[in-house]
């Protein structure tokens, strides 16, 4: 048995699909794991609009302001899972949260906490894009300027509704994300998956069976 599966190793089709599963493995382990330890459903996301982004000069992509203490389209946001009665509401240092928008629970929203307050025992957060409305951060806002979501007829984001908190920002990277999910990203790589196999197993097998048919035609002339 050992020498058969020695046998099989040596096949470059059979390495090839081992490394490609190998690889698979790894992704969705690294998915998996990161949740585990982060803590919570959504340990990665890719920033979909600019209302987290203050302009500089009217730009307000990653590409032109990487490191800025905001966010940015195209930004991979990486998000840990905490208590919420831990969220820091100390506004304009307060936590960037990730939350499901109270009328669309489908739908993340990614803003930060201008204000907490606690009903019933529950907390409700005021939130509001850095770059929305008149006031930018580290600008302090009027009330009026927060946003206008509700859970159950009260003001705010309940606490039920928190993913978690950003921790870390990295830029450009969402940029390949969104580039999955549009009309075009997710089915060029899909061609590209195709032409990886087309070249790495169906392109060599059929070199190697008219290499055996000339060999054999070969043999059979006198």
């Amino acid at each position: 048995m050992i020498a058969n599966l020695k046998k099989l190793w040596k096949n470059e089709y059979i390495q090839t699909v081992v490394v490609i599963g190998l690889i698979a493995l790894a992704v969705f382990g690294f998915w998996f794991g990161s949740q585990a330890v982060l803590n919570t459903q959504y340990p990665a996301l890719a920033v979909v609009s600019g209302s987290m982004c203050i302009p500089y000069n009217g730009a307000c992509d990653g590409w032109a302001h990487p490191f800025s203490r905001t966010l940015h389209i195209g930004d991979l946001i990486i998000v840990q899972g905490v208590d919420p009665a831990d969220l820091n509401a100390n506004y304009p240092d307060s936590d960037i949260i990730v939350f499901h928008k109270p009328s669309d629970p489908d739908e993340l929203i990614v803003h930060r906490i201008v204000a907490v307050d606690e009903i019933n025992g529950e907390l409700y957060f005021r939130t509001k894009g850095d770059g929305n409305s008149q006031s930018r951060w580290p600008e302090t806002p009027s009330p009026s300027e927060y946003d206008p979501w509700e859970t159950d007829g009260v003001d705010g984001v309940r606490e039920d509704l928190v993913v978690g908190k950003v921790v870390m920002r990295i830029p450009w990277l969402g940029h390949v994300v969104l580039f999955m999910r549009n009309s075009i990203g997710l089915p060029l790589v899909v061609v590209l998956i195709i032409l990886i196999v087309i070249v790495e197993f169906i392109v060599p097998l059929l070199r190697e069976k008219k290499s055996s048919e000339q060999q054999r035609i070969a043999q059979q002339q006198p």
